[in-house]
């Protein structure tokens, strides 16, 4: 899969949402987007929109998804958060 997102992102993303975010039973929830880990928290999820995102070895990543359309709906979501926390560093 050619990288959409860079790494970055997607660690701005999980720490916005983890600073942010509602609790939730998995993890913090914020405009759509669960945010968690798994049991090491070596690995990180999002997920939203029908998509789950995993993110860890080597900054790698892999969505899982059914439709082009969640994934574009995912896309627009981590993109929203990414912007309010580029924001608030401003």
């Amino acid at each position: 899969m050619k990288n959409e997102i860079c790494s970055k992102t997607i660690l701005t993303v999980f720490e916005y949402i983890q600073q942010h975010g509602e609790d939730n039973s998995q993890g913090k929830l914020c405009s759509g987007i669960l945010a968690f880990t798994d049991f090491d928290c070596y690995t990180l999820y999002l997920q939203g929109s029908g998509v789950t995102m995993r993110f860890g070895f080597h900054n790698s990543y892999h969505l899982d998804y059914e439709q082009q359309s969640q994934k574009n709906d995912f896309l627009k979501k981590i993109n929203l958060i990414y912007n309010q926390a580029i924001k608030r560093h401003s």
